[in-house]
């Protein structure tokens, strides 16, 4: 998977800001080298969130995100500044475009104050700089600085400024790497699912792949169908074992318990630093009852094929754990539900699509609503009798767990 192919969700996500006719969209346009937005004197020309995938060097992969204006009017206008705050849920890092001409108007603080208190890093650009007289210029600050979209006035400053914020987004986050030491072997048990485009694998096994490989472990890997086969060549036991969550039954029975055993899912819940509150609500599937609302929800739209984990199996793998027939809604893409009340459980897939802003905006949400969230890795594990041996790998997790279920 090269730099141009990293998915949106391992991409930092940068959104540009501001009021209508503050010079954002040529700003952006300036940052991307492109015309990625349509700019135009007349104010509100943009009217939907536009992205663009780009390499913003020295951070590497970003999502730059263009916004409608803050001050749209009318009942369209609303719709479009609702829209544009929504984008918040996601943003690694804010531009807040304001004209070095005027002040910054109450919608720029508005925003600065969201900002502030989602602990969003920003940045102001004072736009049009080139139609300002040098005594009208503002001294620059450490959050703040001129730019023109025009003559190109510190625009690769603020390329650079924008990549110094979001780089500690990146230098956190391990998947498996941290797990493991030089020489380590992993076995991989990949099934090869039907709705993976031909040819490839899935995000959480390529991105696996990869990270072994950069701790100078050892890949290998097998089919659901091929375990033993690829244990008996090994002359050493694997470091761990990692599996698709959909054949976890079968693997726990073929990968002895001297070996750690968990799955793409549940590595991904950590990675994005939702393994603690997924494992929370673990415990609710065995409480299901007839009638219960559950929300089945992924964060990708695909082709639905029979047999598909989410609208198939997984309600099918709850009405027999659970004895019971709960009502099933699903969601798919950027469609999460706003209101949650009524739902007993939102039951998520591995959110490998989203970055972790926005899972964390869906987690929150759905624990204020008080409806417990797990993803699919964790429920299957806990369906299948096997996610304690799924969690040994993060003890304090499973205590968690463990503690929840008792309580």
């Amino acid at each position: 998977m090269g730099l141009n192919d990293t998915p949106s969700g391992e991409r930092v996500h940068v959104a540009f800001f501001g009021v209508r006719n503050a010079g954002k969209s040529s700003l952006v346009n300036a940052v991307t080298g492109q015309d990625l937005s349509i700019v135009s004197d007349v104010g509100g020309t943009t009217t939907d969130p536009v992205r663009k995938a780009m390499e913003l060097l020295p951070l590497g992969p970003v999502l730059i995100i263009d916004t409608p204006g803050l001050d749209d009017e009318g009942a369209l206008g609303a719709l479009r500044v609702e829209r544009t705050l929504r984008i918040l849920a996601e943003t690694d890092a804010a531009v807040l475009a304001a004209d070095a001409r005027r002040p910054l108007t109450e919608h720029d603080h508005r925003l600065l104050a969201l900002l502030k208190e989602r602990a969003i890093p920003f940045l102001i650009a004072r736009t049009k700089a080139d139609l300002l007289r040098p005594e009208e210029r503002p001294a620059p600050g450490r959050d703040e600085l001129c730019v023109s979209a025009v003559t190109g006035e510190n625009v690769e400053e603020l390329k650079e400024r924008i990549a110094a914020l979001a780089r500690s987004v990146e230098d956190k986050k391990r998947l498996i790497a941290d797990l493991l030491s030089p020489g380590d072997t992993v076995l991989l048990i990949m099934p090869q699912d039907g709705s993976a485009p031909k040819g490839r694998l899935i995000l959480p096994q390529q991105q696996t792949v990869r990270e072994v490989l950069d701790a100078h472990a050892i890949v290998v890997a097998c089919q659901e169908t091929e375990v033993a086969e690829a244990l008996s060549g090994l002359t050493r036991p694997p470091r761990l074992a990692v599996t698709d969550s959909k054949v976890f039954a079968r693997a726990a029975q073929d990968v002895p318990p001297c070996v750690p055993l968990t799955s793409f899912s549940i590595l991904f819940a950590r990675y994005k630093g939702n393994l603690a509150a997924l494992a929370r609500g673990a415990g609710r599937l065995s409480r299901l009852r007839t009638g219960d609302r559950v929300l089945i929800a992924e964060g990708c739209t695909h082709h639905r094929q029979c047999g598909d984990i989410g609208v198939v199996l997984m309600p099918g793998w709850i009405e027999r754990y659970a004895g019971a027939r709960p009502c099933f809604d699903f969601a798919s893409g950027g469609d999460f539900p706003r209101d949650l009340s009524g739902v007993s459980l939102v039951l998520h897939c591995g959110g490998c699509m989203l970055n972790e802003r926005e899972m964390q905006r869906r987690i929150g949400e759905a624990e204020a609503a008080g409806a417990p969230i797990v993803n699919y890795g964790m429920a299957i594990a806990q369906m299948h009798g096997v996610l304690r041996r799924s969690l040994e790998l993060f003890p304090d997790v499973l205590k968690l767990m463990e503690e929840e279920r008792a309580g």
